[in-house]
């Protein structure tokens, strides 16, 4: 899996296609934690759930199906009216992606047993054919190492830069499009 820092960054990054002037800043902050959601099935590991099964790691929460039941539960429970500057079909999508986000980050990872996209219809597992990220050590304590180190500079470069350039080139093209006075 990508780090918690990482999924957080990726969903900043598909937050800037969304910007809209006024929308309310708990926008971007649900977003990110919509992206980190899907690793709360690591309590399962204390819970005897095995790692390949349908609730296991990688599993049901990290399929596109919870991510669109995320978003939906979300913009539903959160946000009755619009949000000033952002609809809520647009919000929808915006926590989507967020929280789908956090499944395609880890599919691109060197460890694991792959990402279940297709639960729960389909409880296989799958790898992206470009897997350039390494793989995050679970939990704090293990992070905090040398391994640990290693993934955020392979994050830095494969998750981090992404989503600035990303974050970047939107701003510059609605600078553009903004005609000058």
């Amino acid at each position: 899996m990508a780090s918690i820092f990482s999924h957080a960054v990726a969903a900043i990054g598909i937050g800037a296609c969304f910007y809209r002037p006024g929308t309310p800043k708990r926008v971007w902050v649900i977003g990110a934690l919509c992206s980190v959601i899907p690793d709360l099935d690591v309590i399962g590991f204390r819970l005897g759930v095995h790692y390949g099964d349908f609730w296991g790691h990688r599993g049901f929460t990290h399929s596109l199906f919870f991510a669109a039941l995320v978003a939906s539960a979300v913009v539903l429970a959160g946000f009755r009216r619009p949000a000033p500057g952002l609809g809520r079909f647009p919000m929808s999508v915006y926590f989507f992606l967020a929280s789908a986000s956090h499944g395609l980050l880890d599919a691109m990872t060197d460890g694991g047993l792959g990402i279940a996209f297709f639960a729960p219809f389909d409880n296989d597992r799958y790898f992206l054919p470009w897997r350039p990220i390494h793989v995050s050590p679970i939990g704090a304590g293990r992070f905090f190492t040398h391994r640990g180190l290693e993934v955020l500079q392979s994050e830095l470069l494969w998750i981090w830069l992404p989503a600035t350039l990303l974050a970047l080139s939107v701003w510059l093209t609605r600078r553009r499009a903004v005609p000058s006075t």
